[in-house]
């Protein structure tokens, strides 16, 4: 199976001076055409022994710090983090043949940030965050039911509930952006920034382009 890309090219002249208001202009257009959950991402970690792992998480939000997502902590996601905080992160926007691909260091909100958020969530959603011990085995899909049940009764609709203290965000810092346009025969357009390194401007951003 082979999909022939003919979308304009990506150029150095036209590039945002930072990887954030680069991202900020794709997402942008990625959103106006239409994409299904264009802040879907695929997070890949890795545990201690070095061991990785990949799924889909949410993008919540972004600045000059970096791109937040929310979690279980206790997650094997998070415990993959608490042991090795390098991570990637991959905008997979195929129907615009274009891929954002993200290098860099998780690390958690703050409390405020999270219990903020917390409460923009459906009600539903923030039972469920203290009903599933995210990753660990459980004996039924009646059990997991049967929990929830239980938090509904304790907190019914319009009851204000509070976030969970194992339940909160990560901020991924990047080091390394990759911008992905996909070309004719193969000849795709792969521009990256590289965080530059010492105790210089820490908004200085190095433009490289990659070879396909």
């Amino acid at each position: 199976m082979r999909v022939r890309y003919r979308r304009e090219g990506l150029h150095e002249q036209g590039l945002a001076p930072d990887p954030v208001r680069q991202f900020a202009r794709w997402f942008a257009e990625a959103a106006e055409s239409g994409i299904h959950e264009p802040n879907a991402m695929i997070l890949a970690t890795a545990d201690a022994s070095g061991r990785p792992t990949a799924r889909t998480v949410l993008l919540k939000g972004f600045d000059e710090r970096g791109l937040v997502f929310f979690t279980n902590y206790r997650s094997r996601k998070g415990r993959d983090i608490d042991a090795n905080p390098a991570v990637s992160l991959v905008f997979p926007w195929h129907a615009i043949a274009r891929q954002v691909i993200v290098q860099g260091r998780a690390e958690r909100t703050g409390r405020d940030e999270t219990a903020a958020y917390f409460r923009t969530r459906p009600h539903g959603s923030q039972l469920g965050a203290w009903a599933s011990e995210q990753s660990e085995v459980v004996a039924s899909r009646e059990e997991l039911d049967r929990m929830y049940a239980e938090l509904a009764r304790r907190y019914p609709e319009g009851e204000d509930v509070p976030a969970p203290p194992h339940w909160g965000g990560y901020r991924v810092v990047p080091e390394e952006v990759e911008f992905w346009q996909g070309r004719e025969n193969r000849l795709h357009d792969r521009l990256r920034y590289t965080r530059r390194p010492g105790g210089g401007d820490p908004t200085a951003w190095r433009i490289e382009r990659l070879s396909p």
